[in-house]
């Protein structure tokens, strides 16, 4: 039976979602495991640099192996390392075994990552690849929602050791959805055009493509805008601002609500008015929300019902500025689909992780640095969206849905 287009935005936003899931699951967690395994707050935050950086470094091989020999085959092999690397780190005895096994759990979540954007361009294109897009993100958002609320559950019951034993179960769980449920996409005639092609020859291809470059360079800095918060926000919340880890979890959860309920929105109004008018009406948005958030609490604000609202409202303009920007990159590149998309996630991750590292140089534990950063890269964000639009403008080169 022909799987439904709910039906594949499902499984393969749970298979996205099982490497994102190691991460925000274990948010509440870091103050905790700074305490017990005696590490600073650099210290712990270096985990989640391994993890992010190695997940996205290994998309550039993913992608194009899922070019030569099918989807399929290349998440098996990215849970499995996963599952392997979620065992270690629940077994780490100190700081530096941990941050070595998230980087393996890392290099297994690069498969979930870039494997079904290209599944997705293997079957629709424009407006429809937005909708299927919007409610893949729609599954995979739901882990920043229940994500934290779990692992404070898991916490309480277990300590943050068996956070990782649930994400290792979780990988399991994950093979055997793509076994039973997910169908191949990439014809055998595509994966021989592939190898012929050349895996350099089309990321040559892709970096020549102006367009492409600066699509996933405002992926880049809108993820940077919410990696930011990820990186700092436990600090904030429950430190600064004293909240237990399940409050905490639910601050993090209405964030990521705002993100889901604004992306539900991308095709109706992509449909009406395309996706690049789309992309930046909320680029603008979330330029303008967050820079003003950031003069509020610099005036000397400091409450974080006035943060959470702010966040709240950003982050709904995220939730439709992401997907279109994907969409619009692998638009033009259906036939390399999947290093196409390998690429596209390496420099949106590769740059976000290298954006949260600088803004981890300044954190205190404050909120002000939090949102500063947050605020930088929606700036950063907004200004390539114009430039592209000007792109457009004078030469046309991002295709209309």
């Amino acid at each position: 039976m022909k799987p439904t287009v709910l039906g594949m935005a499902l499984v393969l936003g749970l298979v996205s979602a099982i490497g994102p899931f190691a991460i925000d699951m274990y948010l509440p967690a870091l103050p905790s495991i700074g305490a017990s395994l005696g590490a600073d707050l650099h210290a712990v935050q270096a985990s989640l640099v391994a993890f992010i950086l190695t997940m996205s470094v290994t998309q550039l091989f993913y992608g194009p192996l899922s070019d030569r020999i099918g989807r399929k085959a290349p998440l098996y092999v990215g849970m499995l390392l996963f599952g392997v690397g979620s065992i270690g780190c629940a077994l780490a005895p100190g700081i530096g075994t941990l941050i070595v096994f998230r980087a393996l759990q890392g290099i297994g979540a690069g498969a979930g990552a870039v494997v079904p954007r290209a599944i997705v361009r293997d079957l629709h294109t424009g407006a429809e690849a937005v909708r299927l897009m919007s409610l893949l993100m729609l599954v995979f958002s739901v882990s920043p929602i229940l994500a934290p609320l779990t692992g404070s559950f898991v916490i309480a019951l277990a300590g943050w050791r068996g956070i990782f034993w649930v994400v290792a179960a979780a990988a399991a769980l994950g093979i055997a959805l793509v076994a039973m449920r997910l169908p191949e996409t990439r014809p055998v005639a595509a994966r021989s055009a592939s190898v012929a092609a050349g895996v350099l020859a089309s990321y040559r291809l892709l970096l020549r493509d102006r367009a492409f470059v600066g699509l996933s360079l405002i992926g880049s800095f809108g993820m940077s805008a919410f990696l930011v918060y990820l990186a700092n926000s436990s600090f904030v919340i429950i430190d600064h601002y004293g909240l237990s880890p399940a409050l905490y979890s639910l601050c993090f959860a209405a964030n990521a609500a705002a993100f889901i309920g604004a992306a539900q929105f991308n095709g109706p109004l992509t449909r009406r008015f395309g996706l690049l008018p789309v992309m930046a009406w909320a680029a603008w948005g979330l330029m303008l929300v967050m820079l003003g958030s950031f003069v509020i609490m610099a005036a000397g604000v400091d409450r974080l019902a006035v943060m959470a609202v702010f966040l709240f409202i950003g982050y709904s303009f995220l939730g439709i500025m992401l997907p279109n920007a994907s969409v619009l990159a692998l638009e033009r590149h259906g036939a390399i689909a999947g290093t196409a998309s390998a690429l596209l996630g390496t420099v949106q991750l590769t740059g976000a992780t290298l954006v949260m590292a600088v803004a981890g140089i300044f954190a205190n534990g404050k909120p002000l640095a939090m949102v500063g950063g947050i605020a930088a890269c929606a700036l950063a964000a907004f200004g390539l969206v114009r430039w592209i639009l000007r792109e457009q403008a004078l030469h046309g080169t991002v295709a209309s849905p």
